[in-house]
């Protein structure tokens, strides 16, 4: 459990007539959700008209029909219901553009973060409740996080890496491609290990920051301005000294991977996911359900990379790698589903504009996924990855209350969880009849005492 104490000179009260979905002042009255259809993602059924009854931030129970609670604050949803929306793979605090490689001279910490505040809340009424956020700079998704979950600004519940850990001049450098006076020598402090022994040390650096989870990057990228996307760059021997330490401290790890060996290494040195896995090959596939390790496959990103190199504005070898890895993803993730790969949903939000994460479920039933298994690997798959699948990912009685609706059916048409219409995230109606609910910030009263949040 994380202890976030909140500071009253920077917290925010929302007052109860406009805060999202709160209860008016000194009222415990519950909330229902009358819901012409509910998707029950445990047992992989859709289900006909149901009642979701919320009390606080949790859901009560579940009833078959449509049936009335005295005193609840009641909600009527045509359409169909469904858990919260998980992505396992976001940069809330960043977004690819033309001006992306030159704006890292000129803003600073505190402008990323900033903007992270309008990319979280664009998240969050997409009807994505949870995000794993997989990298950032100077931890400022950290920040955002604690602000997230002081109530000072809206979005969704992160689960964050901090920075990503990596080597000298890999993909988790972001020096690389500076002048040489500019480059340094980053080191631990910056996520960048070169031996067993930093290793060890970034990991507790990273605990020390505060962070969810690791995310380490034993092979080559895309977008950084080194020449491989696929070479391996990290040792066996320091992939298993991050994973031990990050074991150690109870975090899960994600590896960014695109080619085999470094995939291979990834999972021999037991990591709990691979990241993209584009060069995935059949002994990769195999030590992958020998050790149960999830992939993440990110095939938004990749076609995103691959069309934004096609019209120019990228580092010419920047997209020299995306044109190259961009048509692969696709095919890789329906491999590894037909192979039986267990696959969480992520997209590498921040590649492309955040708030597109859906787009990702129709791409993956273009690569041969049902669509019940596509909302699966966003809601009980990715719950599981994370390992809070006793809080999250369906709707049933314990759980966080975190549910969304959409018009249609997405069993028919996956398409249409990329227009919500209904959000609510822990017991609070965040969008309504496909509107956001007005967030008003600045008041004078600040709530005192400890937030706990899981």
């Amino acid at each position: 459990m994380l202890k976030l104490t909140l500071v009253a000179a920077l917290a925010v009260s929302l007052p109860a007539a406009a805060a999202p979905g709160a209860d008016a002042p000194g009222s415990a009255a519950p909330t229902v959700l009358h819901c012409a259809h509910l998707i029950d993602t445990d047992a992989g059924k859709l289900l006909g008209e149901s009642t979701i009854v919320i009390a606080g931030e949790r859901i009560r129970e579940v009833r078959s029909g449509r049936s009335d609670v005295a005193g609840a604050n009641a909600i009527d949803l045509d359409g169909t219901c469904l858990p919260g929306l998980i992505d396992s793979h976001t940069h809330l605090t960043s977004q690819l553009s033309p001006q992306y490689y030159t704006e890292q001279f000129r803003l600073n910490a505190a402008d990323y973060a900033i903007r992270s505040v309008g990319y979280a809340k664009r998240t969050l009424e997409a009807g994505f409740t949870t995000v794993r956020n997989l990298g950032d700079n100077d931890y400022n998704s950290v920040a955002l996080r604690n602000a997230i979950n002081a109530g000072v600004v809206v979005g969704p519940r992160i689960y964050t890496a901090g920075t990503a850990i990596g080597s000298s001049g890999g993909h988790a450098d972001g020096t690389n491609g500076y002048r040489q006076d500019l480059a340094g020598d980053p080191g631990p402090k910056d996520g960048i290990v070169n031996s067993v022994e930093d290793a060890w040390k970034t990991v507790r650096l990273h605990y020390k920051n505060n962070v969810d989870v690791i995310k380490i990057m034993p092979s080559g990228g895309v977008l950084d301005e080194g020449g491989s996307a696929d070479n391996a760059q990290l040792t066996l021997d320091e992939v298993k000294a991050l994973v031990a330490a990050a074991h150690d401290y109870g975090f899960t790890v994600a590896a960014h991977a695109h080619g085999a060996e470094g995939i291979r290494r990834a999972i021999v040195g037991g990591v709990d996911s691979i990241e993209h896995g584009t060069y995935l090959d059949d002994a990769d596939i195999k030590l992958m359900k020998e050790h149960g390790t999830w992939l993440v496959p990110t095939i938004i990103a990749g076609k995103t990379a691959q069309e934004m190199a096609e019209k120019g504005g990228m580092p010419p070898q920047v997209a020299e790698k995306a044109k190259q890895v961009g048509p692969l993803i696709q095919a890789t993730a329906g491999r590894a589903y037909k192979a039986g790969v267990k696959i969480a949903f992520g997209t590498d939000a921040g590649v492309y504009a955040h708030g597109n994460n859906a787009k990702e479920f129709v791409y993956m039933v273009e690569a041969g996924m049902p669509p019940m298994f596509v909302i699966q690997a966003a809601t009980t798959h990715a719950a599981q990855l994370l390992k809070r699948d006793k809080n999250l990912g369906s709707i049933a009685a314990g759980k966080f209350a975190d549910v969304i609706a959409v018009q249609g059916n997405p069993l028919d048409d996956v398409a249409v969880l990329q227009k919500v219409g209904f959000v609510m995230k822990a017991g609070k109606v965040y969008k309504r009849d496909g509107v956001a609910t007005p967030v008003v910030a600045g008041t004078d009263e600040a709530p005192g005492g400890a937030l706990t949040a899981e």
